[in-house]
């Protein structure tokens, strides 16, 4: 083959090259200027979908609590509000002296029963149950850190027609084999000076 021959051969070849670049360039560049799919979000909590997550949440809201059945001193101020998605209430108490106490309260899907753990100063209440009759109602143990012991303890939190909440605790008494009041409050809306 002549020197003009291959030179002709290559010329010929690079037009073809580039041709075919030119030609398929648009179907090239659609799918370079192609937005990608975004990720799939990811599927919401299953306490988002299932009601019994919801069965505490008449007890959401700040409210001021007093004495059952009301009218009596301010002995503190309680604020519940939904974590974690929904998935868990948190309550935060403060009484009329500064005291604190914190619960995490949530519904468990594999046991079908609601929990509250709750801790302040000088004790804590692990507490299970459910609705019953439309009132949260949960038993457990109270545990008091400075005696060293622990009790029988219940609790039940009523929603009322006038929008307030009682709630009603009470302790085991060995001594006397019977349940005595612990608490009995009434827990009213109010709005919380910012």
């Amino acid at each position: 083959m002549t020197k003009g021959k291959i030179v002709n051969t290559i010329r010929k070849s690079f037009v073809a090259a580039i041709l075919a670049g030119i030609l398929a360039g648009p179907a090239l560049g659609q799918q370079a200027t192609e937005t990608p799919a975004a990720p799939a979000a990811p599927p919401p909590p299953p306490c988002t979908a299932d009601e019994n997550f919801r069965a505490f949440d008449f007890w959401i809201g700040d409210w001021e609590v007093t004495t059952w059945p009301g009218g009596g001193a301010i002995g503190g101020h309680n604020k519940i509000s939904p974590v974690e998605g929904g998935c868990a209430l948190e309550e935060r108490w403060t009484n009329s002296q500064g005291g604190t106490g914190r619960s995490l309260n949530y519904y468990n899907p594999n046991t079908g029963k609601w929990r509250q753990l709750w801790v302040a100063g000088g004790y804590s209440i692990d507490i299970v149950g459910g609705l019953t009759d439309g009132a949260m109602a949960l038993e457990g143990t109270i545990y008091y850190y400075r005696q060293n012991n622990s009790v029988p303890f219940k609790g039940t939190w009523t929603p009322q027609p006038d929008g307030s909440v009682r709630q009603f605790f009470e302790q085991y008494n060995a001594e006397t084999n019977e349940w005595a009041v612990w608490f009995d409050g009434k827990y009213i809306p109010y709005t919380p000076e910012e």
